[in-house]
């Protein structure tokens, strides 16, 4: 059935009892933490080996261009995956649909560590290589909306905000994961044992995390949203269709206000790991600590930016982080032309926090602003084609930098866009009423 004006109108459901909530939001964290660790695997591997490993017929600058666009490629396909997905995640439901997604991630990922490379398999090796990253992106398209729902839909209205929050956890805890492995890699195995065998342990790891996450979600339950749909027969018969179709205005704002929450991430751990080391002289290891540093901290403020966000609203949150990273771009990476790893840090602390304001707030921002028959296509839509933009900011970074000689400001002018459009985007956000489910408080 198609969505009409009528089932637009707000549905009265009982969240779910809290000790089950919680249940949910962990397993919502753990999937979403392997997704983001599978993805920071491949960011980092692209940033440091792929080029040598799948590209060694080229000089290094061609080497690492390849490789920052065969990480473009799964951003590229994710709009297919949302739209594969999200159509099931309407259709199917939250959860059988997010069992499929992080399946096809963690097969994907650990298929990475055993693929050969181009001295022994020669051009079929990028081949395949960019395959598995294609199998990624799709995953990728549908996992994330899915998981925020996951999350908000067992929630009460009020408590939503946060609840949206703590899925976002997922990325510094992928980034941790990703980053203590390299690290302890790098100290531990010499250059050319790292190039022989050892970039494939962080993709091996895959599987294990992999098992540990289908546990967690097989154990949850429907969201009480989606029950209700399928109740009430509300579910869309097209739901990518209906999306456009409901909430046209909606998808814009929410990829703008997407932008800074995922581009900021793809700037600071793809682009800047070559950045550090080319032009600014840092040792993989010194970016490694400082990226785990400031990774750690997000444990912190992640879950207190959701408690704010139940105070102020999700959309406020997401202003607010977008116009304190507009304020600190060009002042942070004036500071990092004085390359002392204490600086470094201190800059990865500083411009981690304001754009983890925007990346908390996201989910809640996004469930705001959709109704339920077609809530899941329409965060995987618009969060999918923010990644698609996003994906392009390592490549688009380094032909500005050739273009200005590595300037210092260079990746600045990318941040500062970045800032503007997701400040102008949730300050719209903050004006759209929520257009569905308002959960029974008694």
């Amino acid at each position: 059935m198609r969505v009409t004006a009528t089932e637009l109108e707000p549905l009265a459901v009982q969240p779910t009892e809290p000790k089950v909530a919680r249940k949910v939001v962990w397993a919502s964290f753990v999937g979403t933490s392997l997704e983001s660790y599978d993805f920071y695997v491949f960011a980092y591997f692209s940033a440091i080996f792929s080029a040598p490993l799948f590209f060694p017929e080229q000089d290094r600058a061609a080497g690492t261009i390849l490789s920052f666009l065969l990480l473009a490629m799964s951003y590229l396909v994710r709009p297919i995956g949302a739209v594969i997905f999200g159509h099931l995640g309407d259709r199917i439901g939250r959860k059988r649909t997010l069992l499929w997604t992080i399946g096809i991630m963690g097969v994907a990922t650990g298929a990475i560590g055993i693929l050969p490379d181009f001295a022994s398999i020669g051009i079929l090796a990028p081949i395949l290589l960019a395959l598995l990253r294609i199998v990624q992106g799709l995953s990728l398209g549908g996992e994330w909306g899915g998981a925020i729902l996951l999350a908000t839909e067992h929630a009460s209205y009020r408590k939503r905000g946060f609840y949206a929050a703590l899925p976002q956890l997922g990325s510094p805890v992928g980034t941790i994961l990703t980053g203590a492995l390299f690290l302890l890699l790098t100290l531990t195995l010499s250059s050319e044992d790292m190039l022989a065998w050892g970039w494939r342990l962080p993709f091996l790891a895959a599987f294990p995390l992999l098992a540990v996450s289908l546990y967690l979600r097989l154990a949850i339950d429907e969201t009480p949203i989606f029950k209700n749909l399928i109740d009430t027969g509300r579910r869309s018969r097209v739901p990518v269709l209906d999306v456009f179709r409901t909430h046209p205005f909606a998808v814009v704002v929410a990829i703008g206000a997407a932008l800074l929450g995922i581009g900021s991430y793809s700037l600071m751990n793809t682009y800047t790991m070559a950045y550090g080391v080319n032009i600014l002289g840092f040792s993989y290891q010194e970016l490694f600590e400082a990226t785990l540093i400031g990774s750690l901290l997000q444990l912190v403020t992640i879950p207190l930016f959701g408690v704010w966000a139940n105070r102020i609203g999700s959309a406020r949150v997401v202003a607010i982080g977008a116009l304190g990273t507009l304020l600190i771009t060009f002042p942070m990476y004036w500071m990092l032309q004085f390359a002392t790893f204490p600086i470094l840090v201190g800059t990865m602390i500083i411009g981690g926090i304001l754009p983890t304001l925007a990346w908390a707030g996201l989910g809640g921002l996004m469930s705001d602003l959709f109704s339920g028959p077609v809530r899941y296509s329409a965060l995987s839509i618009a969060y999918s084609v923010a990644a698609v933009i996003s994906g392009l900011i390592p490549l688009a970074t380094q032909a500005l930098s050739t273009a200005t000689d590595g300037a210092w400001w260079h990746p600045g002018i990318v941040l500062a866009l970045l800032s503007i459009l997701t400040l102008v985007a949730s300050l719209i956000a903050v004006r759209i009423r929520v257009r569905d489910e308002v959960i029974d408080e008694s």
